[in-house]
């Protein structure tokens, strides 16, 4: 898919808007109309390396509607490109780009571009039908995004760790009962 891009005006500093997207767990909540069942990949969700698996919500694929993704580059507070795969088997490479710029009056523009690289002609034909799709959800989801952060909207349910809650760090060590 040729690259999509959506873009808002959000009125709050730069930095606060960064620090916001660096961690991908904030991602479920603006993201949650599509994006749905999200799983963290690693406990520490903030910065480079830091990823998610979902489900995506199409209205044309009824199988194979997971996808993830990774953040690759993360340069504080202009730039977040996250990495990833989607469909049939996770053959088809996704790339996502944030771009955040300063503009008029403290406030902050946001860009994100969203392209992916199908690797079979039936994957690019699914494709074809899905790029209106994906801008329309990439625009909503930066108006969701700005309406979290200028007017503190409900941010929805916050994404857990695959595979269940962690155990806490502690000394203890399983030794079997010797006395049986």
């Amino acid at each position: 898919m040729d690259p999509v891009s959506a873009e808002v005006i959000i009125a709050r500093p730069r930095e606060e808007v960064f620090e916001y997207l660096a961690d991908i767990a904030n991602h479920a909540e603006f993201c949650d109309h599509y994006l749905v069942d999200w799983r963290l990949t690693r406990e520490d969700s903030y910065g480079s390396g830091a990823g998610a698996r979902f489900r995506i919500k199409t209205p044309i694929r009824s199988r194979y509607n997971y996808g993830d993704a990774t953040f690759t580059e993360v340069v504080g507070p202009r730039l977040i490109e996250e990495r990833g795969r989607m469909g049939k088997y996770n053959r088809i490479l996704t790339r996502g780009v944030y771009e955040l710029s300063e503009a008029s009056g403290g406030s902050t523009r946001v860009r994100f571009t969203f392209e992916s690289k199908p690797k079979f002609l039936s994957d690019r034909l699914n494709e074809t039908f899905g790029a209106r799709w994906f801008k329309r959800k990439n625009k909503k989801s930066l108006n969701r995004l700005r309406a979290i952060m200028e007017e503190g909207l409900d941010r929805g349910t916050r994404p857990s760790v695959a595979g269940g809650p962690r155990k806490p760090a502690s000394a203890f060590r399983f030794r079997p009962d010797l006395n049986r």
